[in-house]
């Protein structure tokens, strides 16, 4: 993590210096003191103490304005520092393979980039405010109150110890603990997404009462394990402040018996014990360090995890250009995600064609939709490759790759804004027309234009205010205006009714050109008309042809076409 820190290195290093220089100055205000008491007041000299006084004051002041200076210096470094490290965790997540959001999942990724990093946050901004200024006070306070009475310093030898003693061991205890209230955290958040975003489900089922209880043990869970870590602050200062007032009170006691020796003056011993207190103070700050440090600890572990993620999509060190055609060929390819025991997809081979539509239909779990992942890189084929103009997905760059494709998921997703944003994920410098021509042959423009806003009209967080087939329409227009060499349609008319669907085929069809459009549908009917249709049966390919080829020859296609109402009397 340090690495995010070297562009600010400048504001770290006002941060040491200024902190050297308020030290100095507190270090000195105790001398000052002593002097104005042993050689001012005892001796009545009101021109020394009033002369004295004033360097007392200009100290002091001096002091306050570098405090604040530091202040300044840190919470800016800390500041920084933090959205440095969201922007990072942001960028690698962008580009994290589906793997890898599988395995983390996004309600631990949210977490990372919100709450671990506020932790490291707060931690590094107390770092460059205390543990900075505590050891150089420590030793500091410990040189001169060793100057001013080497033996009443032995008095120290006492008290450090047990400091020290009770920092290691409640360090040993907390570490354990806020890793886990981390993961606790994770589950918190969790819970709560799901059922933010699955509250209809929840409301439909009657299963209120179940989350709640969920959602309670979680919350017992999480309550627990920081009321055990809030148990060990409580032990750790109490303790701390009755060493530190027994070691003033013996302070006090065995100065007073050198006092009236005749060895140790007064103002000697209430500058002594000024020094014993920043002694004292500044072990305080380096415990506060020790216990939060810890937690930072735990964070910085989970949000490195992200950082040092291994990408498993990359660019080739010299990328390979494709033919602007957009033939897209699978050759003996065969895919398992991590951790299945089998492959999804066994040695698939078939080609897709610029000017034609090549249609994938199957049963729920053939592999359909993982199929059309492969093309865009989502996943890398673990046998065999997938070509685009004979150009291996491989060797190109995700970015020409993706650049060729209009993709269109198997779930709609809009983004918060407004439809013309929206459409302009995937043409950003779109005009209006462009717009307009793409709602229209989606099927789209009924309803974006009864509204007075048109294509600013406002979309809600995840398209909340459009059903869902208002969303796979905007979705199509979003692919269609880029106007690609290859569209992917990954079941995408799903929630339209027959009458929509075949008009969108209808457009479709008339706009197609020289692209290649692969769609992966349920209905037989919306792959009718399409020139080559795969049947996928357990991941592999079961039979190829058209709608008649394959209703006059292949059981599977018969079977699914039969269950729809269509027969060869039909077709």
């Amino acid at each position: 993590m340090f690495r995010h820190l070297k562009s600010y290195r400048w504001q770290i290093s006002a941060v040491i210096f200024l902190t050297l220089a308020g030290i100095l100055l507190e270090l000195l205000l105790p001398t000052l003191m002593a002097n104005v008491v042993d050689n001012g007041i005892v001796n009545g000299n009101i021109p020394y103490i009033i002369k004295t006084g004033l360097w007392m004051i200009v100290a002091a002041l001096v002091a306050v304005v570098i405090t604040v200076g530091v202040s300044y210096f840190a919470s800016k470094t800390a500041q920084g520092f933090g959205r440095d490290v969201r922007k990072s965790l942001f960028v690698q997540v962008e580009d994290f393979s589906l793997h890898a959001f599988d395995k983390i999942g996004p309600a631990s990724l949210i977490t990372r980039s919100t709450n671990d990093v506020k932790i490291v946050q707060d931690v590094l901004n107390m770092v460059l405010r205390m543990m900075t200024r505590a050891p150089l006070m420590l030793v500091g306070g410990i040189i001169l109150a060793v100057s001013r009475d080497p033996g009443l310093s032995l008095v120290f030898l006492g008290a450090l110890p047990v400091l020290v003693l009770m920092i290691f061991i409640i360090s040993r205890k907390a570490i354990p603990l806020f890793v886990s209230l981390q993961k606790k955290t994770d589950r918190l958040n969790l819970i709560v997404r799901e059922n933010l975003t699955g509250v209809r489900v929840v409301r439909a089922f009657n299963k209120v009462d179940f989350e709640k209880q969920r959602f309670n043990q979680a919350n017992a869970d999480f309550r627990d394990t920081g009321i055990k870590v809030n148990q060990l602050m409580a032990v750790l200062f109490p303790v701390m402040m009755i060493i530190m007032n027994f070691t003033n009170i013996a302070i006090v006691w065995f100065g007073a018996i050198r006092i009236d020796e005749g060895i140790m003056q007064v103002g000697n011993l209430m500058a002594f014990l000024q020094y014993a207190m920043m002694i004292l103070m500044s072990l305080v700050m380096l415990s506060m360090g020790f216990i939060m440090i810890p937690r930072a600890q735990a964070s910085v572990k989970r949000i490195n995890e992200v950082l040092d993620m291994d990408k498993e999509i990359k660019d080739p060190p010299t990328a390979k250009t494709s033919e602007s055609h957009g033939q897209v060929e699978f050759r003996d390819v065969t895919f398992r995600y991590e951790g299945a025991e089998k492959p999804v997809l066994h040695h698939l081979s078939f080609q897709a064609n610029p000017g034609e539509t090549t249609a994938i239909i199957g049963s729920t779990g053939t592999g359909k939709s993982t199929l059309l992942k492969l093309i865009p890189r989502f996943y890398d084929v673990e046998e065999g490759a997938v070509l685009i103009d004979g150009v291996d997905v491989r060797e190109m760059s995700q970015t020409d790759l993706r650049q060729k494709i209009g993709y269109v998921p198997q779930k709609a997703t809009l983004f918060s804004g407004s439809i013309a944003e929206n459409l302009q994920f995937g043409k950003e410098e779109a005009t209006e027309d462009e717009m307009k021509e793409a709602l229209e042959i989606a099927q789209a423009s009924d309803f974006i234009f009864k509204q007075e806003e048109g294509l600013a009209a406002k979309v809600e967080q995840g398209g909340a205010n459009f059903s869902g087939g208002q969303k796979q329409r905007l979705s199509i227009a979003r692919a269609l205006i880029r106007k690609p060499e290859i569209y992917l349609f990954d079941d995408s008319f799903s929630a339209l009714d027959y009458k929509t669907d075949a008009k969108l085929r209808a457009s479709l069809s008339r706009v197609q050109g020289e692209s290649t459009i692969i769609m992966v549908a349920q209905r037989v009917s919306t792959v009718i008309q399409a020139d080559q249709i795969i049947v996928l049966n357990d991941g592999e390919i079961a039979g190829i042809g058209t709608h008649d080829e394959l209703l006059a020859d292949n059981d599977i296609y018969r079977e699914i076409a039969a269950s729809q109402g269509i027969g060869v009397e039909g077709a």
